[in-house]
């Protein structure tokens, strides 16, 4: 059997999580902290928090933010429900958008149709790991007619003075926009350390921050801190040094704190990840030079002049066929030892999110992606013999269901 994505477990992991636990120290702690420091030197940033999760950070930056009800966020109608799901937490609207035909990422023109003097917050999600087009969005955020509807309604929206672009960017740690990691182009951005990420830490995800112009990135940073804990102004580790053990609470605050044995993989992970990134894209490679000679095979973008992927999902589109037989080839490589997926059903084709109105007939290139995709494995240890094997399953599957 051929795993969709199973976690790069070896024994320097092994070695780091016992290390941990044998410190004494499993919460958050220094590891974390180390986490946190190499992780900013890697991105090129100056701070980075480090949460149980990238649903986690996106919620701690509409609450930065001040989202509440009666505000509308911009959330591509093409992504995982976390992404839609913080703004119904804040008590706010997503506002569903159409994504590209090529790309999956969220559509330009579409996001600007979208703004209402209620619009807060665009939600960009870095599909597959290729950065959604930033450059065209914040130009639509800095348009002065789109500023003039902008109605601030707190001091940090005051101080913005513009929608803020959050970068879901769950699947892009490592990709590059204009030669800049991901990171540097929204002014906010959430990553992702779940189990099947390029970088794991079993559950986790990162914030970092890119309003230096604004705000004081390492106020931010112990601004985050101090919401993920419960509004609470020391951490464990801070209270259990000799007679530091007073604390406050500031706010009703959040739980999402990452621990030290979560950091204790993600170090072992980001020392490695370079070399991660470079067996992926050799993947990816291998993967789109078998199936060129396809006419049916829309092999996805993962590279062009100013946007580099990290190598995520490798998304494979069918052409010319329906949801129906796009299930039947799934079943059909699964019986002969193949495990793929599906990256996503849409956020309209939930029930949740039906029941409160929204409809796939509205987003007629999200469906369009959808009803064709399959999404191929891509890990650290997949070999190009089981490349071959996937890449000649799939055909032979697709042959025998569409001819």
């Amino acid at each position: 059997m051929i795993p969709f994505s199973p976690p790069r477990i070896d024994q320097k992991t092994i070695y780091s999580v016992t290390e941990a636990l044998k410190s004494g120290w499993i919460s958050t702690g220094p590891k974390t902290k180390l986490f946190e420091e190499n992780l900013a030197t890697y991105l090129e940033t100056d701070h980075v928090v480090c949460l149980n999760s990238a649903t986690a950070g996106m919620q701690l930056i509409l609450n930065f933010l001040g989202v509440k009800a009666g505000d509308e966020v911009i959330v591509p109608a093409y992504t995982y429900c976390a992404t839609a799901n913080v703004v119904i937490h804040r008590g706010a609207t997503p506002v569903l958008v159409d994504v590209n035909k090529d790309d999956f990422n969220i559509n330009a023109e579409a996001v600007k149709k979208a703004i209402t003097k209620n619009t807060k917050a665009i939600i960009a999600v870095d599909i597959a790991g290729f950065p959604a087009d930033y450059d065209s969005l914040k130009a639509i955020v800095n348009d002065e007619e789109i500023k003039s509807l902008f109605q601030p309604s707190n001091d940090v929206q005051e101080k913005i003075g513009r929608i803020m672009i959050v970068a879901d960017a769950a699947h892009s740690i490592g990709a590059k926009y204009n030669k800049q990691f991901t990171g540097h182009q929204a002014d906010m951005t959430s990553y992702s350390f779940h189990a099947v990420k390029n970088l794991t830490t079993a559950e986790g995800g990162a914030v970092c921050f890119n309003v230096a112009d604004l705000f004081d990135h390492a106020t931010l940073k112990q601004q985050f801190k101090v919401s993920s804990l419960h509004g609470q102004t020391k951490d464990a580790f801070s209270k259990v040094q000799i007679g530091a053990w007073r604390y406050d609470i500031i706010e009703a605050g959040f739980k999402c704190n990452m621990t030290d044995l979560q950091a204790a993989i993600g170090l072992v992970e980001l020392e490695r990840y370079p070399d991660t990134l470079s067996r992926r894209k050799s993947i990816f490679d291998q993967y789109t030079k078998g199936f060129n000679d396809q006419d049916w095979a829309i092999t996805p973008t993962y590279q062009n002049y100013n946007a580099t992927s990290s190598y995520h999902l490798y998304m494979l589109r069918i052409k010319g066929i329906n949801e129906i037989q796009r299930d039947e080839i799934i079943n059909e490589i699964g019986r002969h030892q193949v495990a793929v997926n599906v990256h996503y059903i849409p956020i309209p084709m939930l029930t949740y999110y039906k029941n409160l109105g929204y409809s796939i007939d509205q987003f007629p290139n999200t469906y369009h992606n959808f009803e064709r995709e399959i999404t191929l494995p891509v890990f650290y240890n997949l070999t190009d013999e089981q490349v071959e094997t996937v890449i000649s399953t799939v055909i032979n599957a697709v042959n025998k269901v569409i001819g």
